[in-house]
C-alpha cells in the first residue's frame, strides 16, 4: 500500500506537469469557445497549481518540515521525459476545437493523462523543476531503519546532476514520498 498520501496536491501536480498543453491551447486558441473564457480556463490551469504546489513549499518551510535522510541507489529520471512528452503532445491531434465533440475528445484525453501520471506515480514530472536547473531521482532506501525514508523508493528533486549512494541529504518533504533538496 502506498504511503504517499496529499492527493489533492498530487493531482495539482499533475496539472501543473501539463502546464505547457495549456499554454499551446491558450495560444491556438478556438473559434469555438469565446476567447476570454477559454484564456481564463487556460491561465487558471497554468497559473493554479503551480501556485498551489508553491504554496505547498512555502508551508512545509514554514513549518520546519525538514528531514535528514540517506540516499540508496539512485536513479535519474530523464528516461521518463519522453513518456512525458508523448504524453503532453498527444492532446494536439486536433488543430482546434471546432465542436463540443472535439471538447469533450481533449477533456477525455487530459483525463487519460491526469490518471495515467497519478496512477504510476509521475505527478513530479514537471517541466518547471528542470527550467529551474532541478533534476529528479528516484531513490532507494537506504537499509538503516530510518523511520522516514522506511522501505520504499522516494522521489528527490535537486539541483544535482548525479546522486551517490550513502549520501546524508537533508530534505525538505513536500509530500510523503517527494522530497525537495533545499537550503534550510
Amino acid at each position: 500500500m502506498s504511503r504517499e498520501g496529499f492527493p489533492g496536491l498530487r493531482l495539482c501536480m499533475v496539472l501543473s506537469s501539463m502546464a505547457p498543453l495549456f499554454l499551446l491551447w491558450a495560444i491556438r486558441g478556438t473559434s469555438f469557445i469565446s476567447s476570454g473564457y477559454f484564456l481564463a480556463f487556460c491561465a487558471a490551469m497554468v497559473i493554479g497549481p503551480i501556485f498551489i504546489l508553491a504554496l505547498r513549499i512555502g508551508v512545509a518551510a514554514r513549518g520546519n518540515e525538514f528531514r535528514t535522510l540517506i540516499t540508496g541507489e539512485s536513479r535519474d529520471t530523464r528516461d521518463h521525459i519522453l513518456v512525458y512528452l508523448l504524453t503532453m503532445l498527444l492532446p494536439l491531434y486536433r488543430p482546434d476545437f471546432a465542436t463540443w465533440r472535439d471538447v469533450g475528445a481533449s477533456v477525455a484525453v487530459v483525463c487519460l493523462i491526469v490518471f495515467i501520471f497519478w496512477t504510476m506515480n509521475l505527478h513530479y514530472m514537471n517541466v518547471l523543476f528542470r527550467l529551474f536547473g532541478y533534476s529528479v531521482f528516484i531513490v532507494a532506501p537506504y537499509e538503516d531503519n530510518n523511520p522516514y525514508s522506511g522501505s520504499e523508493s522516494w522521489t528527490l528533486i535537486a539541483r544535482r546532476s548525479q546522486l551517490p549512494a550513502e549520501l546524508h541529504i537533508r530534505v525538505l518533504r513536500i509530500t510523503n514520498t517527494l522530497y525537495l533538496e533545499r537550503a534550510q
